[in-house]
Protein backbone atom coordinates (compact mmCIF):
# COMPACT_ATOMS: atom_id res chain seq x y z
CA UNK A 1 0.00 0.00 0.00
CA UNK A 2 1.41 3.53 -0.69
CA UNK A 3 0.63 6.73 0.87
CA UNK A 4 -1.55 4.38 3.17
CA UNK A 5 -0.40 4.38 6.96
CA UNK A 6 -2.61 6.55 9.52
CA UNK A 7 -0.85 5.11 13.00
CA UNK A 8 2.56 3.82 13.53
CA UNK A 9 3.42 2.35 17.18
CA UNK A 10 5.80 4.08 19.71
CA UNK A 11 6.17 1.34 21.96
CA UNK A 12 7.48 -2.33 21.79
CA UNK A 13 5.06 -5.59 20.82
CA UNK A 14 2.49 -6.37 23.36
CA UNK A 15 -0.77 -8.13 23.39
CA UNK A 16 -3.61 -5.84 24.09
CA UNK A 17 -6.21 -7.61 25.93
CA UNK A 18 -5.64 -7.68 29.80
CA UNK A 19 -5.80 -11.50 29.96
CA UNK A 20 -2.93 -12.15 27.58
CA UNK A 21 -1.39 -10.48 30.30
CA UNK A 22 -3.43 -11.97 33.23
CA UNK A 23 -4.02 -8.93 35.18
CA UNK A 24 -7.62 -8.51 36.58
CA UNK A 25 -8.51 -4.90 36.91
CA UNK A 26 -11.54 -6.03 39.43
CA UNK A 27 -8.93 -7.78 41.81
CA UNK A 28 -6.84 -4.39 41.14
CA UNK A 29 -9.47 -2.16 42.35
CA UNK A 30 -9.05 -3.39 45.44
CA UNK A 31 -5.64 -3.76 45.85
CA UNK A 32 -5.45 -0.07 44.84
CA UNK A 33 -6.74 0.21 48.62
CA UNK A 34 -3.36 -0.03 49.78
CA UNK A 35 -2.36 2.54 47.62
CA UNK A 36 -5.46 5.49 48.44
CA UNK A 37 -3.81 7.14 51.83
CA UNK A 38 -1.50 8.60 49.10
CA UNK A 39 -2.77 8.48 45.70
CA UNK A 40 -5.78 9.25 43.68
CA UNK A 41 -6.94 7.98 40.47
CA UNK A 42 -10.11 8.62 38.03
CA UNK A 43 -12.02 10.91 37.71
CA UNK A 44 -11.04 14.20 40.00
CA UNK A 45 -8.12 12.71 41.21
CA UNK A 46 -5.52 15.23 42.85
CA UNK A 47 -2.20 14.80 44.58
CA UNK A 48 -2.26 14.44 47.46
CA UNK A 49 0.50 12.62 49.93
CA UNK A 50 1.83 10.87 46.62
CA UNK A 51 1.00 12.11 42.92
CA UNK A 52 -2.23 11.52 41.44
CA UNK A 53 -1.98 8.22 38.89
CA UNK A 54 -3.78 9.86 36.01
CA UNK A 55 -2.67 8.92 32.79
CA UNK A 56 0.86 7.41 34.63
CA UNK A 57 1.49 4.98 31.48
CA UNK A 58 4.23 6.77 29.17
CA UNK A 59 4.10 9.57 32.24
CA UNK A 60 7.85 10.42 32.35
CA UNK A 61 9.10 10.19 36.00
CA UNK A 62 8.78 13.06 38.23
CA UNK A 63 6.40 15.00 35.81
CA UNK A 64 3.29 15.69 37.56
CA UNK A 65 2.64 19.39 37.20
CA UNK A 66 2.95 20.99 40.38
CA UNK A 67 3.70 17.88 42.58
CA UNK A 68 6.93 18.36 44.83
CA UNK A 69 9.01 15.06 43.91
CA UNK A 70 11.97 13.35 46.34
CA UNK A 71 15.37 14.52 45.13
CA UNK A 72 16.03 10.86 44.71
CA UNK A 73 12.64 10.98 42.02
CA UNK A 74 14.08 13.92 40.45
CA UNK A 75 17.48 12.03 39.96
CA UNK A 76 15.98 9.09 38.85
CA UNK A 77 13.81 11.49 36.14
CA UNK A 78 16.57 13.02 35.25
CA UNK A 79 18.04 9.82 34.16
CA UNK A 80 15.30 9.30 31.76
CA UNK A 81 12.97 7.23 33.89
CA UNK A 82 9.69 6.61 32.07
CA UNK A 83 6.19 4.96 33.08
CA UNK A 84 6.17 1.93 31.37
CA UNK A 85 4.76 -1.40 32.41
CA UNK A 86 8.17 -2.58 33.04
CA UNK A 87 9.06 0.10 35.03
CA UNK A 88 6.18 0.18 36.98
CA UNK A 89 6.25 -3.10 37.86
CA UNK A 90 9.89 -3.26 39.41
CA UNK A 91 8.26 0.00 41.51
CA UNK A 92 5.39 -1.40 42.90
CA UNK A 93 7.36 -4.54 43.40
CA UNK A 94 9.74 -2.77 45.98
CA UNK A 95 10.04 0.66 44.98
CA UNK A 96 13.33 1.35 47.04
CA UNK A 97 15.17 -0.88 44.92
CA UNK A 98 14.26 1.43 41.47
CA UNK A 99 14.18 4.72 42.84
CA UNK A 100 16.33 5.09 46.10
CA UNK A 101 15.82 6.84 49.33
CA UNK A 102 12.21 7.49 47.80
CA UNK A 103 9.50 9.37 50.39
CA UNK A 104 7.22 6.59 49.18
CA UNK A 105 6.35 3.92 52.55
CA UNK A 106 4.70 1.73 50.69
CA UNK A 107 6.91 -2.10 50.76
CA UNK A 108 5.69 -3.39 47.75
CA UNK A 109 4.07 -6.18 46.15
CA UNK A 110 5.99 -9.66 45.99
CA UNK A 111 3.48 -11.62 43.86
CA UNK A 112 3.69 -10.77 40.32
CA UNK A 113 -0.37 -12.03 39.65
CA UNK A 114 -1.06 -8.99 42.36
CA UNK A 115 1.00 -6.38 40.59
CA UNK A 116 -0.45 -7.30 37.19
CA UNK A 117 -4.10 -7.17 38.89
CA UNK A 118 -2.91 -4.00 40.05
CA UNK A 119 -1.51 -2.16 36.98
CA UNK A 120 -4.64 -3.93 34.70
CA UNK A 121 -6.56 -1.51 37.25
CA UNK A 122 -4.83 1.68 36.64
CA UNK A 123 -3.90 1.44 33.05
CA UNK A 124 -7.80 2.15 33.15
CA UNK A 125 -7.36 5.59 33.19
CA UNK A 126 -4.27 5.92 30.68
CA UNK A 127 -4.75 6.35 27.14
CA UNK A 128 -6.35 3.22 25.93
CA UNK A 129 -4.03 1.30 22.97
CA UNK A 130 -7.46 -0.64 22.66
CA UNK A 131 -9.01 2.88 20.93
CA UNK A 132 -5.62 4.43 20.19
CA UNK A 133 -2.24 2.65 18.38
CA UNK A 134 0.14 4.94 19.80
CA UNK A 135 -1.07 4.10 23.90
CA UNK A 136 1.68 1.79 25.42
CA UNK A 137 0.13 -1.42 25.41
CA UNK A 138 -0.93 -3.00 29.04
CA UNK A 139 0.34 -5.63 28.65
CA UNK A 140 4.03 -7.18 29.43
CA UNK A 141 6.48 -7.37 26.38
CA UNK A 142 5.54 -10.91 24.10
CA UNK A 143 7.82 -12.42 22.60
CA UNK A 144 7.89 -11.82 18.73
CA UNK A 145 10.71 -12.60 16.00
CA UNK A 146 11.06 -11.03 12.53
CA UNK A 147 13.12 -13.32 10.50
CA UNK A 148 16.50 -12.27 9.32
CA UNK A 149 15.83 -11.69 5.92
CA UNK A 150 13.19 -9.09 6.12
CA UNK A 151 15.66 -7.37 8.96
CA UNK A 152 18.13 -7.18 6.53
CA UNK A 153 16.26 -5.47 3.81
CA UNK A 154 17.38 -2.01 3.36
CA UNK A 155 15.30 0.85 3.26
CA UNK A 156 14.58 4.10 0.65
CA UNK A 157 14.07 6.87 2.88
CA UNK A 158 12.82 8.72 0.36
CA UNK A 159 10.35 6.31 -0.77
CA UNK A 160 9.49 6.04 2.82
CA UNK A 161 9.03 10.08 2.96
CA UNK A 162 6.73 9.30 -0.26
CA UNK A 163 4.22 6.73 2.23
CA UNK A 164 4.73 8.69 5.02
CA UNK A 165 1.79 11.56 4.60
CA UNK A 166 -0.97 10.01 6.69
CA UNK A 167 1.65 9.06 8.97
CA UNK A 168 2.59 12.60 9.62
CA UNK A 169 -0.69 13.92 9.61
CA UNK A 170 -0.61 12.25 13.41
CA UNK A 171 2.91 12.35 14.11
CA UNK A 172 5.09 15.26 13.67
CA UNK A 173 8.11 14.86 12.04
CA UNK A 174 9.77 17.71 14.35
CA UNK A 175 9.51 14.80 17.00
CA UNK A 176 7.22 17.00 19.31
CA UNK A 177 4.64 15.06 20.96
CA UNK A 178 1.36 17.33 21.75
CA UNK A 179 -0.40 14.00 23.14
CA UNK A 180 0.71 11.64 20.70
CA UNK A 181 4.06 10.10 20.90
CA UNK A 182 6.80 10.77 18.21
CA UNK A 183 8.50 7.76 16.49
CA UNK A 184 11.05 10.13 15.33
CA UNK A 185 14.64 8.30 14.98
CA UNK A 186 12.86 5.25 16.34
CA UNK A 187 15.64 2.05 15.87
CA UNK A 188 15.04 0.65 12.32
CA UNK A 189 14.56 -2.72 13.77
CA UNK A 190 11.98 -2.01 16.44
CA UNK A 191 10.05 0.04 13.80
CA UNK A 192 9.85 -2.84 11.47
CA UNK A 193 9.47 -5.39 14.37
CA UNK A 194 6.35 -3.84 15.48
CA UNK A 195 4.78 -3.17 11.59
CA UNK A 196 4.92 -7.23 11.37
CA UNK A 197 3.88 -7.53 14.45
CA UNK A 198 0.48 -5.77 13.31
CA UNK A 199 0.65 -7.95 10.08
CA UNK A 200 1.07 -11.33 11.29
CA UNK A 201 -1.38 -10.64 14.27
CA UNK A 202 0.81 -11.23 17.34
CA UNK A 203 -0.38 -7.21 18.00
CA UNK A 204 -4.37 -6.92 17.84
CA UNK A 205 -5.61 -3.67 16.69
CA UNK A 206 -8.26 -4.34 13.58
CA UNK A 207 -7.26 -1.17 12.10
CA UNK A 208 -3.43 -1.22 12.50
CA UNK A 209 -3.76 -4.89 11.09
CA UNK A 210 -5.30 -3.90 8.18
CA UNK A 211 -3.01 -0.72 7.24
CA UNK A 212 -0.02 -3.27 8.18
CA UNK A 213 -1.47 -6.03 6.46
CA UNK A 214 -1.40 -3.73 3.10
CA UNK A 215 2.22 -2.83 3.25
CA UNK A 216 5.10 -4.75 1.36
CA UNK A 217 8.23 -6.28 3.49
CA UNK A 218 10.09 -3.03 1.45
CA UNK A 219 7.59 -1.02 2.24
CA UNK A 220 7.95 -1.10 5.63
CA UNK A 221 11.73 -0.93 5.63
CA UNK A 222 11.35 2.70 3.92
CA UNK A 223 9.24 3.74 5.94
CA UNK A 224 11.65 2.55 8.88
CA UNK A 225 14.63 4.20 7.51
CA UNK A 226 13.02 7.16 6.80
CA UNK A 227 11.74 7.63 10.12
CA UNK A 228 15.08 6.74 11.92
CA UNK A 229 16.91 9.23 9.03
CA UNK A 230 15.39 12.69 9.86
CA UNK A 231 17.35 15.19 11.78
Amino acid sequence: MRGRLAFLVFVSIAGLAYGEVGGDPENGERLFNQCSGCHQVGQGAVDRIGPHLNNIFDRKAGAAEGYRYSDSLQRAAAGGLTWNYESLDSFVENPSMLVSRTRMSFRGLSDQQDRDDLLAYLRQFSASPENIPEAAPTAAAVDHEVAPEILAIVGDPAYGEYLSGECTSCHQVSGAGDGIPSITNWPIDDFVTAMHAYKTGVRTHPVMQMMAGRLSDEEIAALAAYFESIQ
